[in-house]
């Protein structure tokens, strides 16, 4: 990765986010990166890529691990990925049916916005979505004073909330991510609130827009969504991107495939198409160090307990059905059978009586119940008696049978019937 923007320091409040153009050099450029882009992931590549920025990461979403970094804890400028406390906030704090005024926001002309009037009435749902498609600081200012009753007191929530969420590199000034030296983050603070974003299926579903048309307000107004990649590239689906002199070029990026998540994170890209092209990559590899794996498939035989009274007799117990699971490459997978040792019958087939748990790294993560493959049977009685009385004992106790017969029949036969008397 090659050092570039370090963390910058200067107040400046006139330093624009999110510009509404570019140069067209940059747009060639990322325009030719993104005719490129197929759904086809990376071929076996060990190695991470490296990128232009100053920072990076790449984490697996189901549990947080850091899959690949550079400098993940720096503290950098993050423009308009600052919105994403805001969007989070919003989320806890409000009802997306809930309805706002517009506050008065004075914008420089190359910041973006949806050019709210004040007082103008608009859905939170309508304002989330200006606030993560276009970006609009108008929108971002609105949600800051009405769920925060002001934008100072909203700051400071701002910065409770990352408190609480353990990001120790991060700290707000402003809900929109304007340049300001106490308004900055770290990748890996970024990859863990974004993590805590695409766990809520309604922001998930709204950040995976190309493009929305929002329908309250005075007017209708249609908005393509300012994250190329997820216009453009098929698994790609989120985040947020961000811009500003100082900042440099910033994207909160996430993809899904295999089965698996990955969220990435570039901070201080030199240009635009630099920094679609390096969380592309970044992504890519990050799906490719997953894959899908039968655990345990259906019918296969994990058990074999003995049938009670059955000498030797015993019964396969088989799973119900297949687990098919995501897991990282180099990653091995523990199956761990409880079942009882020796089954009474009748049982049908198909009966449960056991199960099993898949483990990864330590941890069970899968269950799957065992299931009698034929019919157990039943003992008579006397397979019971049996199964139950040793054969030197059996022996005697026939012996002793036998002559108890032999007995009573000799008693029987040595009585005769007495004559009648003669008349």
């Amino acid at each position: 990765m090659r050092r570039g923007l370090g963390t910058l320091s200067g107040r400046s409040r006139q330093a624009p986010t999110e510009p509404t153009s570019v140069a067209l050099l940059a747009v060639a450029a990322v325009a030719a990166v993104l005719a490129d882009a197929s759904p086809a992931f990376a071929a076996e590549r060990t190695s991470a890529p490296a990128t232009a920025g100053t920072a990076a990461v790449v984490i697996d979403a189901r549990d947080g691990r850091v899959l690949t970094s550079e400098g993940p804890d720096e503290r950098h400028q993050i423009a308009s990925t600052t919105k994403l406390m805001t969007a989070l906030l919003t989320i806890e704090r409000a009802d997306p049916r809930d309805v706002f005024r517009a506050v008065d926001y004075d914008a420089l002309p190359a910041e973006s916005r949806i050019d709210l009037r004040p007082g103008e009435r608009m859905r939170v749902r309508d304002l989330l979505t200006a606030l993560m498609l276009e970006s609009a600081n108008d929108a971002s200012a609105t949600l800051a004073e009405r769920v925060g009753g002001s934008r100072p007191a909203f700051v400071r929530s701002m910065n409770a909330r990352a408190k609480e969420l353990g990001l120790s590199n991060t700290s707000y000034a402003n809900p929109i991510g304007l340049d300001d030296p106490d308004n900055y983050s770290s990748a890996r603070d970024l990859a863990a609130l974004a993590r805590r974003l695409m766990s809520d299926r309604s922001f998930r579903a709204l950040v995976d827009r190309p493009s929305a048309t929002l329908r309250s307000g005075a007017r209708p107004r249609t908005l393509d969504n300012r994250n190329r990649l997820v216009r453009r590239v098929p698994f790609v689906d989120g985040v947020k991107t961000g811009h500003t002199g100082r900042a440099g070029y910033v994207l909160v990026g996430s993809a899904a495939g295999r089965g698996a998540q990955v969220i990435s994170v570039v901070l201080g890209e030199p240009s635009e198409a630099a920094r679609d092209s390096d969380s592309l990559a970044l992504l890519r590899w990050g799906i490719d160090q997953f894959r899908r794996v039968t655990a345990v498939r259906e019918g296969r035989t994990l058990a074999r307990p003995a049938v009670a009274d059955y000498d030797g007799r015993r019964v396969r117990l088989e799973a119900a059905k297949s687990v098919v699971l995501t897991v990282r490459r180099g990653e091995r997978l523990a199956t761990r059978v409880r079942a009882p040792s020796e089954l009474t019958g009748p049982l049908p087939r198909g009966r449960r009586v056991g199960t099993a748990m898949v483990v990864a790294r330590g941890r069970p993560v899968r269950r799957v119940a065992l299931v009698t493959a034929e019919a157990v049977p039943e003992a008579g009685l006397i397979r019971r008696i049996g199964s139950r009385v040793s054969l030197p004992a059996l022996g005697v106790s026939a012996l002793v049978a036998l002559a108890a017969i032999i007995l009573v029949r000799r008693r029987r036969g040595g009585r005769r019937p007495r004559a009648s008397a003669a008349r």
